[in-house]
């Protein structure tokens, strides 16, 4: 059984259960993905942009990068189409973070992987030695 929750959106109160905003708000959504999702689809937008997209179809930019990194958009074969990255807000291309997050957080996982398997050996060195 779902949640009595509010809508973020229209601030309603509906009943959560497969969608986070109410049903009124869920239509408008879809209509909004189905302009979106249109106006990408024909050739002659390839060159698009973000903000193209946003004053062609009078969707909001934000809304446009929540069907993208939902998936239901891809930007793939869109050269000048960039998006803001969830950590720094650089542009991307591509899932949620840009490739300068990406490499960070590739840099402290293997930092924290080294200094754990040296604790581990630390650990197993004073082991043998006590």
């Amino acid at each position: 059984m779902g949640e009595l929750k509010n809508c973020p959106s229209c601030g309603n109160l509906y009943v959560q259960h497969l969608r986070s905003v109410c049903d009124s708000c869920y239509t408008e959504e879809e209509l909004m993905f189905e302009k979106v999702f249109q106006y990408m689809r024909k050739r002659e937008n390839r060159q698009a942009t973000l903000l193209d997209v946003h004053q062609q179809t009078g969707v909001d930019e934000e809304k446009i990068t929540k069907f993208i990194r939902q998936g239901r958009i891809r930007v793939v074969g869109f050269p000048n189409f960039y998006y803001p990255c969830e950590t720094c807000e650089g542009p991307t291309q591509e899932g949620r973070l840009c490739c300068s997050c990406k490499k960070k957080i590739m840099g402290d996982l293997k930092t924290n992987e080294f200094e754990a398997q040296k604790k581990l050996v630390d650990l197993g060195r004073s082991y043998y030695t006590d």
